[in-house]
């Protein structure tokens, strides 16, 4: 998802870069859970793990208040360690009702992904040529 599209000039280019930050923003809720589904992570171990496996660079100022909403709406839960650390620790992780929820999100991507993929077909086409 890095890739840009080749730009006429800068004008042109300006629109998809806008667009591909909201399309990212739209999934957030998602990456995080899907972040969690191994197990509890505290939270710079969910931005690394957001970075390393969804090319997400995010700052803690957009996934902490994320996981707050998370944590208020029932779908992750926390918990403070400091056991053998410097520094104490929260650790998030899913609770049922988010891992039932991350599920279903993650249905409705894949339908909707498979839908536009199969829409854009001819213009991913073009684009090779």
């Amino acid at each position: 998802m890095t890739s840009r599209l080749p730009a006429q000039d800068s004008s042109s280019a300006e629109p998809i870069d806008k667009w591909e930050i909201q399309l990212r923003k739209g999934c957030l809720e998602l990456a995080i859970l899907a972040s969690l589904w191994g197990g509890r992570l505290y939270g710079l171990e969910i931005l690394r793990r957001l970075e390393e496996n969804a090319n997400l660079t995010l700052s803690a100022s957009t996934v902490y208040p994320l996981l707050a909403r998370l944590k208020a709406d029932g779908l992750v839960e926390s918990e403070w360690v400091d056991e053998d650390l410097v520094h104490p620790r929260k650790y998030y992780r899913l609770t049922a009702a988010g891992r039932r929820r991350g599920v279903e999100m993650a249905q409705v991507w894949s339908r909707f992904a498979a839908s536009l993929g199969a829409l854009m077909s001819p213009l991913l086409k073009e684009g090779r040529s």
